[in-house]
């Protein structure tokens, strides 16, 4: 592919943000408190718009409910409009209430799960408020011992709240399944792998599609097979990029592995991810580094890692893999993922009126200054709030 249609691809790229991005986290031992951090949703959005301001690709801000609950949904959707990006992708909580202990949706007590689903259908009604296309589904639901429960019966369970909410969306709407391995549980985890959750999926119909979380996998699994193997059933619906060097960490995408990255994109971009409606997302809670600076380097991260894959010989790979050239091959996707994009996505950005470096543009922005002397007072924002 040559340069102006690598230039064309990645000026239509968008990487959704999470409004909890933005607030403070931490680790179980120790949430470290910075200045300037959103105290309610409409700020954490005013500093979404910031990432956007300076990359030209973050137009839309993921909601997590409730911590993002307000009285007017559609007053938080124009606030983001008012401020050039749209409300994205409607995350659900059934994890953090005291009845959730033994599960959400798969619950054995039937009143546990119909608080669960009724929680769903209230985030279907915040997508009609906000204009939103996906919901996001994520159970922290599982067993820590054997014996403990009927796995059979818990996916009885789970098909049953899927079937209610998938009945709920509307035309336009999507219902995107999230899996993971481990954490909370110990003994099993109820959407433990792409595999239910894409027999799930496949089951309910085509509003309803796979998420891959990369913070979501066993060390050594091959996240672009699956990512390969979605795109080809039609079934991957959203991307969720974070890093990890040993568990879910949520670091900066690109951090702990570029080249995953790099072959991840690689597999999207042949498979047709870039133009068939698939949402990217950077699914990050940040401990210690500055927050806005965080997700422009993680957007940054993504378009470089984009535009290598872009920048594969197709032809002289499928050369090699047609001739058995084992190395050949490998020497063709190496040679995209050595190349130098900085400058390629530095002359993009100034013909889009960016500024070329987006994290400099930031520092010198003051808007990291202006808002720690405003937003005094009041409790801020972290993870679970």
């Amino acid at each position: 592919m040559d340069v102006p249609e690598v230039k064309a691809i990645l000026r239509e790229l968008q990487i959704e943000v999470p409004s909890w991005a933005f607030g403070n986290s931490g680790t179980r031992f120790k949430v470290f408190a910075q200045q300037g951090v959103p105290r309610d949703p409409y700020e954490k959005i005013a500093d979404a718009a910031e990432v956007h301001r300076h990359t030209g690709a973050a137009a839309t801000v993921s909601l997590h409910i409730p911590w993002d609950k307000v009285e007017s949904y559609g007053d938080l959707a124009a606030h983001a409009e008012g401020l050039g990006v749209r409300i994205g992708v409607i995350n659900s909580n059934t994890f953090q209430d005291d009845d959730y202990m033994l599960g959400s949706v798969c619950h054995p007590d039937k009143a546990v799960r119909r608080k669960a689903v009724d929680h769903l259908l209230e985030c279907v009604d915040i997508m009609d408020a906000t204009g939103s296309r996906d919901l996001k589904l994520w159970f922290a639901d599982g067993l820590n011992y054997p014996g403990q429960d009927d796995l059979r019966a818990r996916q009885d369970r789970l098909a049953e709240a899927l079937d209610e909410v998938y009945a709920r969306l509307g035309d336009e709407q999507r219902m995107v399944l999230e899996y993971k391995f481990f954490e909370p549980a110990f003994y099993a985890t109820d959407v433990p792998d792409w595999g239910t959750a894409y027999a799930h999926t496949l089951r309910l119909g085509a509003k309803a599609k796979v998420v891959v979380d990369t913070g979501h996998h066993a060390p050594g699994t091959n996240i672009e097979f699956i990512v390969a193997f979605l795109l080809r059933e039609g079934k991957l619906g959203a991307f969720d990029f974070n890093s990890r060097f040993y568990a879910d960490d949520d670091l900066m995408a690109g951090a702990a592995d570029p080249f995953q990255l790099f072959r991840i994109m690689h597999e999207v971009a042949r498979g047709g991810g870039l133009d068939a409606g698939v949402n990217f997302m950077l699914d990050q809670c940040h401990n210690i580094e500055p927050k806005i600076p965080g997700q422009i380097r993680s957007v940054m991260n993504v378009q470089e890692a984009t535009a290598k894959a872009l920048l594969v010989d197709t032809d002289a790979l499928g050369a090699a893999q047609a001739a058995g050239d084992v190395l050949g091959a490998n020497a063709v996707l190496m040679d995209a993922f050595n190349t130098d994009v900085r400058p390629l996505l530095a002359e993009l950005r100034e013909e889009q009126g960016l500024d070329p470096d987006p994290t400099a543009a930031f520092a010198s922005s003051g808007y990291l200054e202006k808002v720690a002397a405003e937003r005094i007072g009041g409790a801020q924002a972290g993870w679970g709030a």
